[in-house]
């Protein structure tokens, strides 16, 4: 029971007003503030869409807009800043924002962050952030999707969760599995997205990367997604992208990163605390080496279920040698 009331909350489906009362006893005593437990969780994510959102337009899709479409921290905010610079480096770059979602809106949340998705946005082509996968996003577009270890998306989901919607160490990793398995807000399972994305490899409407390859070779990188954008480079626009995309960059100007909308949104209808520590731009990468054996285990387990059968690779190493391989 708990576990389904998570994944209904978590997904950002409906609001609390709509849980039994039987399921209310069931979720702990959450009342404001972070969540010590999954089943309060739920709970604040429930709390958090109630209500009216006099804002809110839905997506209204257009020919050639960009999908920057990456799991659940698999290098989403690093691809949204080297989007929106590139596309605004004419005129000297863009960082005049306090949420790169704002920019670059992020179609998953908007519902919550009560964000009118049709609003102009600065810059040509039109840029959107999901976690979907390729079957649930608007045929016609162009696609960005940095592939990453599962491993390494757990510890680091985990990282940035940790303290900021969940109190601080209340909850080990292990707690943490179902919110992982779900994808987060509007994502599907790690699965389904790798295996969708994986199938498109090669499409021409499509930049399939891996997060290690695409930061380790930025400038690569940045060529690839000019010309999958339309976007001609200069010697200036280049250099302006390569300075804003470093992870120091980053972390000196950590306050557009740090998902202020929702923050707002959980101070005022959940006592989350904005000041908390919500930055994306962790200070170091998350290894999988701080994994709890057990779920490591269950992680292996899940890829040789449904990835390794599809793909023909036992782990994601074997993967990213591939995809990698293919952008030489």
């Amino acid at each position: 029971m708990a576990q389904r009331l998570i994944a209904a909350k978590v997904q950002m489906g409906n609001g609390a007003n709509d849980m039994s009362e039987q399921e209310s006893g069931q979720i702990g005593a959450w009342t404001r503030g972070r969540a010590r437990s999954m089943e309060q969780y739920g709970a604040m994510m429930g709390v958090a869409m109630a209500g009216d959102r006099p804002n809110f337009r839905p997506h209204e899709p257009q020919a050639g807009d960009v999908y920057i479409t990456c799991w659940a921290k698999s290098g989403t905010t690093f691809m949204q800043q080297m989007f929106h610079q590139m596309r605004t480096g004419a005129t000297g770059g863009d960082m005049d924002f306090d949420d790169i979602s704002r920019v670059v809106p992020w179609d998953d949340a908007a519902l919550m962050a009560d964000f009118d998705m049709t609003a102009p946005q600065v810059a040509s082509p039109r840029g959107f952030k999901s976690h979907r996968e390729y079957e649930r996003l608007p045929a016609g577009g162009r696609y960005v999707v940095t592939l990453r270890d599962p491993k390494e998306t757990f510890v680091s989901f985990y990282r940035f969760l940790n303290g900021w919607h969940f109190e601080k160490d209340a909850m080990g990793m292990e707690a943490f599995m179902p919110m992982w398995m779900s994808g987060g807000p509007g994502g599907c399972d790690y699965a389904t997205h790798l295996l969708s994305w994986y199938g498109r490899r090669q499409e021409a409407d499509s930049l399939i990367m891996t997060y290690k390859w695409a930061v380790k070779n930025r400038e690569q990188t940045l060529l690839r997604l000019a010309v999958l954008c339309g976007i001609e480079l200069t010697p200036q626009i280049t250099a302006l992208v390569m300075e804003r995309t470093t992870r120091a960059y980053m972390s000196d100007h950590e306050d557009r990163f740090d998902d202020a909308m929702m923050c707002k949104v959980l101070e005022e209808r959940c006592g989350v605390a904005a000041a908390s520590d919500s930055t994306k731009v962790q200070k170091a990468g998350s290894s999988a080496s701080a994994l709890p054996q057990g779920i490591a285990d269950q992680i292996d387990a899940m890829w040789a279920e449904k990835i390794a059968p599809v793909t023909g690779h036992a782990d994601f190493a074997a993967l990213a040698a591939e995809v990698d391989a293919q952008m030489a």
